[in-house]
């Protein structure tokens, strides 16, 4: 993640990960396009630079939730590793989704609490 912008928020450590595997569940991608889909869903306030992506990329790749493979791009005339979401890395984006819930749930009960 770049500090270039005071708008922009750092992530959590495993937070990247978790983006990357949310992204691949609507299919296969490139790197810089799984960056783009984190970029422009959230606004423009996570930017994921090739030196936090491609190290979280490979960290994925070797936990076997993640699988690669080099292929032609359609339009261009060079090649480029897509990713793919594994069965394995569906089971772990469904634990990682609940641990997120449970913990911004118990952040929202710090930052706001009931009856305040």
């Amino acid at each position: 993640m770049t500090s270039a912008s005071p708008d922009r928020v750092e992530l959590l450590q495993g937070t990247l990960d978790m983006l990357i595997l949310r992204t691949l569940l609507f299919g296969r991608a490139h790197g810089h396009k799984i960056a783009r889909h984190i970029q422009r869903t959230t606004d423009n306030v996570l930017q994921v630079e090739h030196g936090s992506l491609y190290p979280a990329l490979h960290r994925l790749e070797r936990k076997g939730w993640i699988a690669a493979k080099w292929e032609a791009a359609a339009e261009q005339k060079r090649e480029f590793k897509y990713y793919r979401l594994t069965p394995a890395g569906k089971k772990q984006l469904a634990a990682e989704e609940s641990k997120w819930k449970q913990m911004a749930a118990a952040i929202a009960r710090v930052m706001w609490p009931a009856g305040t």
